[in-house]
């Protein structure tokens, strides 16, 4: 793992952004192409991503002007911080499915949120304890779970790697 991480580590912040981005597009195509309406929990996901991406950004930045180990190291530790709180959301959204969680997503919505190109106006915010889509009996927040989990222990692993000056020493 260690070998893995030391040359991931200075590449990770394009990977985050890059699969953060792969996420949000699967998400709407899954919308848009799929007819699946997000509830408010879906969406809460999608803002941890839209985080993870500005994170990224934010961090090549900073590294393009500033290459230190130590923003590296801060960087995945933030991208991994940001993963992880889309594993919980995501797993929330699974435990509501279930029935493990009881939560209150219908009333979130407001006529603010009807799309611009609905010409009935009607707005049904689905239910968030409705799984509209499963493959293999995990739903999309149990992919979504399992992958944020992934990529947080991947930007843990980065962050807590020696790297190559290091073991020189």
């Amino acid at each position: 793992m260690t070998a893995w991480a030391q040359w991931m580590q200075p590449r990770w912040p394009l990977f985050a952004l890059l699969a953060s981005a792969a996420m949000l597009a699967a998400a709407h195509a899954f919308e848009r192409l799929g007819g699946l309406l997000p509830c408010e929990l879906c969406l809460r996901q999608r803002e941890v991503y839209w985080g993870a991406m500005a994170i990224a950004v934010a961090g090549l930045v900073a590294l393009r002007f500033w290459p230190r180990r130590g923003v590296k190291r801060a960087l995945a530790v933030f991208l991994g911080l940001s993963f992880l709180t889309g594993a919980l959301v995501a797993g929330y959204h699974v435990g509501v499915e279930n029935g493990v969680f009881i939560h209150q997503c219908d009333a979130a919505f407001h006529p603010g949120d009807i799309r611009p190109l609905d010409a009935t106006g009607d707005f049904i915010a689905p239910a968030c304890d409705t799984v509209q889509w499963s493959m293999l009996g995990v739903s999309m927040a149990g992919f979504n779970a399992a992958i944020s989990a992934v990529l947080a222990v991947a930007s843990f692993a980065i962050a807590f790697s020696p790297s190559l000056e290091e073991q020189r020493d």
